[in-house]
C-alpha cells in the first residue's frame, strides 16, 4: 500500500499541529519543516514522536521559507503529495511593528514554496494549500463575506498575505498547479499563541484565578469576529485538496461575537459574575458575584479586566464574518465546535496549566 506523503510549514504552530495529528489519522506520511532555533519550539508536536504508532511516518526537517534552496531540496527529496503552507509571522498587531520582515515571510516565502514545486518538476503532481485569512476583507464590503467580496486589507499582515494570496491563484493559471486557498476566519484552541487574544483572556483569567495576576488588559473588546476551533479548520484544508478542481474557499461559523462577549463567557462559565462600568479607555470590569470560598484569590468588586491604549492596533478591523456556503455545499463540511465547548476546552486547559505554575 502507497502512503500519501505531505509536507507542511508551520507544523510547530496550532494549525500545524492539529493538521499533522488529523493527516497522521489518514494514514499520510507527514513531513513537517522548522525553523533552526536556539530553544526547543516543538511542544505541540512532542506528542506525537511520543506515540510509537506514527514511528517513521512524522518526520521533521529544517528549512526556512526566505531559503528558496532549503525549500527545493526537501521538496526534490520528499516529493509530496500534498504542501500545506501554513507558516506565517500571523500575529495582526506584530505587523505593524515588524512590516518588512511580515511582508518577506508571508509574501515572499509563498512564492518561494511554489516556485520550488514548479522548479522540481511536480507542478502537475503536488497539490497546494495556502492558508489565507479573514484580514483580507479588512475593510467590510459585504455584511458577510464570501468567496466573491471584495478584499480590502488594513494592516501588514492583511496586505502581505493578500500576495500570498493572489500568487497561490497566478501559479494555478499559468502553471496549471492544483493550488488552493483556504480563506481561515478566526479560529482558537488550548494551541494558540499567549499573545493571540483569546487565549490571552483565557490565561490571563487563569491567572487571576490562581492568584498569580491581578488584572488582564486588553485592547478594542468590541471587535466583532467568527470564531472557530482549529481542529475543525484543518479537515476543512484536507477537504480543499480532496476537491476535484483547485479553488478557493471561505472556513467559517458563520456566527459572530465581541471581544467583550468572549470574556463575559469565560467567567460564566467559571461560576463568576462581572459588572462592567465606565467607556473607551476608562471602561472596566469588575467581580460582582462568585464562589469566594472557591476562589480565594477573588475578591467582591475586584477589577479584573482595564483597557489599554496600548492594545489598540494603528489600523482596527472591528467586524469579520464569514459566508461558508460554498465549502458547506461543495465539500460537505461545518464547524463541530461552538463557541461555549471552545472557551470551555481553552479555560480548562489553562486552569489546570497555571495551577501546576503556581505549584512551582
Amino acid at each position: 500500500m502507497k502512503f500519501k506523503k505531505a509536507l507542511i510549514t508551520g507544523i510547530t504552530g496550532q494549525d500545524g499541529s492539529y493538521l499533522a495529528e488529523f493527516l497522521l489519522k489518514k494514514k499520510y506520511i507527514v513531513h513537517g519543516i522548522k525553523r533552526k532555533s536556539s530553544s526547543f519550539n516543538t511542544s505541540r508536536i512532542d506528542h506525537i514522536y511520543a506515540n510509537k504508532s506514527f514511528k517513521n511516518k512524522f518526520f521533521l526537517h529544517y528549512g526556512d521559507l526566505l531559503d528558496p534552496n532549503s525549500l527545493t531540496d526537501l521538496i526534490s527529496k520528499i516529493k509530496p503529495d500534498e504542501v500545506y503552507n501554513l507558516a506565517a509571522q500571523s500575529h495582526v498587531g506584530v505587523s505593524f511593528q515588524l512590516p518588512n520582515y511580515t511582508s518577506q515571510v508571508n509574501s515572499i516565502g509563498t512564492l518561494n514554496l511554489l516556485h520550488a514545486i514548479y522548479d522540481c518538476r511536480l507542478a502537475s503532481k503536488t497539490k497546494f494549500y495556502q492558508a489565507s485569512t479573514s484580514e483580507l476583507y479588512g475593510e467590510i464590503q459585504e455584511s458577510r463575506q464570501s468567496e466573491k467580496t471584495s478584499f480590502y486589507p488594513k494592516s501588514p499582515y492583511a496586505t502581505s498575505k493578500l500576495f500570498a494570496y493572489w500568487i497561490t491563484k497566478n501559479y494555478r493559471e499559468s502553471y496549471k498547479m492544483f493550488a488552493s486557498n483556504g480563506i481561515l476566519f478566526n479560529h482558537e484552541s488550548p494551541r494558540r499563541g499567549e499573545t493571540f487574544v483569546t487565549r490571552k483572556i483565557t490565561m490571563g483569567i487563569s491567572k487571576i484565578i490562581h492568584g498569580l495576576e491581578k488584572c488582564l488588559y486588553l485592547g478594542n473588546i468590541y471587535s466583532l469576529r467568527d470564531w472557530g476551533h482549529a481542529r475543525d479548520y484543518v479537515e476543512m484544508c484536507w477537504k480543499v485538496l480532496q476537491y476535484n478542481k483547485p479553488d478557493d474557499f471561505v472556513i467559517a461559523t458563520e456566527k459572530q461575537y465581541s471581544v467583550k462577549f468572549f470574556v463575559e463567557q469565560c467567567f460564566k462559565y467559571l461560576g463568576i459574575k462581572i459588572k462592567w462600568s465606565g467607556t473607551g479607555l476608562k471602561e472596566y470590569g469588575k467581580i460582582i458575584n462568585c464562589n469566594f470560598e472557591k476562589y480565594s484569590s477573588l475578591k467582591k468588586n475586584m477589577v479584573v479586566i482595564k483597557i489599554s491604549n496600548k492594545y489598540f492596533r494603528p489600523n482596527e478591523v472591528n467586524n469579520l464574518i464569514g459566508n461558508a456556503s460554498k465549502a458547506k455545499k461543495l465539500l460537505k463540511w461545518k464547524p463541530k465546535t461552538n463557541i461555549h465547548q471552545l472557551i470551555k476546552e481553552m479555560m480548562d486547559t489553562d486552569l489546570e496549566y497555571t495551577r501546576k505554575l503556581k505549584l512551582k
